[in-house]
């Protein structure tokens, strides 16, 4: 059978990418457990073996049950994984959320994963950003470049879709999985972050997700859970409306509202122009 271009690119852009790691010669994978670095961590053991090390945060904006699946499928796996736990809960510049939280968040993480390194006389620290990100607002990319932590998806040109035909290509459980972006994301910029709000975000979207809700958001605004789900699940919201209500006012809010809109990735990003942040 004939292969087509498309496949012929993305075996070249795997190749590219062993090739990147393999020069590394050893790597820290920062490792969440979503479809990028679960992907990353993948090759990376696959090439490295024991020089590579997959690291995962633990802190309150970080969902518990995000925590415990990235660890088990690294044990599954048979990934050398550690877990840190990181403080950007006590920055005060990080609790403001303003436009550069995720700056705030991800030196915290990069600070811990610096010393690993060191520890582990480990020569690399790579994140899971991949080049589909690169054309949305992420100051966290700042912080990476402040600390040389490299990006080896991107620079081996892997997209989004990439990443999931080759995560499904090596089995990986996570090649469908939706995008879970940490839960401060879903409190609006300039609102306090709290670990309350933190708590009550988790506990509400786990409550939707059991539900069979699997792309949902809570935003967190004050006593009101504004739920957004994709609009093709609105007609089975409605007929679950009481069970879903219950799971978010359970969770602590007093009040649940579902966005007509429906569900947006990065949707809050809107508003950073009207704070006068240049989107970059």
């Amino acid at each position: 059978m004939a292969t087509s271009s498309l496949e012929i690119s993305l075996d070249e852009k795997e190749a590219d990418l062993r090739s990147c790691i393999a020069g590394y010669g050893s790597l820290i994978v920062a490792y969440s457990g979503g479809v990028d670095s679960t992907f990353l961590a993948a090759v990376s053991h696959d090439v490295l073996g024991q020089n590579s090390l997959a690291v995962t945060s633990r802190s309150p904006s970080v969902a518990p049950e995000e925590l415990e699946a990235a660890a088990d499928l690294a044990q599954t796996l048979g990934w050398r994984h550690l877990i840190v736990d990181t403080n950007e809960i006590n920055d005060p510049k990080y609790l403001a959320n303003d436009a550069r939280r995720c700056f705030f968040c991800k030196t915290e993480l990069y600070t811990h994963l610096e010393k690993v390194s060191a520890e582990y006389s480990i020569t690399k620290v790579a994140n899971g950003a991949n080049v589909d990100d690169m054309g949305d607002y992420r100051p966290g990319m700042e912080a990476a470049k402040n600390f040389e932590v490299v990006s080896p998806l991107v620079q081996s040109g892997m997209t989004k879709k990439d990443i999931r035909q080759l995560s499904l290509k090596m089995d990986l459980p996570t090649w469908d999985k939706p995008a879970q972006p940490c839960l401060s994301s879903r409190i609006p910029y300039g609102t306090s972050v709290s670990i309350d709000a933190l708590t009550k975000i988790g506990k509400a979207e786990r409550g939707l997700r059991d539900l069979g809700f699997d792309v949902v958001r809570v935003r967190h605004y004050g006593e009101v859970g504004r739920v957004e789900i994709p609009l093709d699940d609105f007609e089975r919201f409605e007929l679950l409306r009481g069970d879903a209500e219950s799971a978010v006012l359970g969770a602590g809010y007093e009040i649940m509202e579902l966005d007509p809109k429906g569900f947006k990735s990065g949707g809050l990003n809107a508003t950073l122009g009207l704070l006068g942040t240049k989107m970059g």
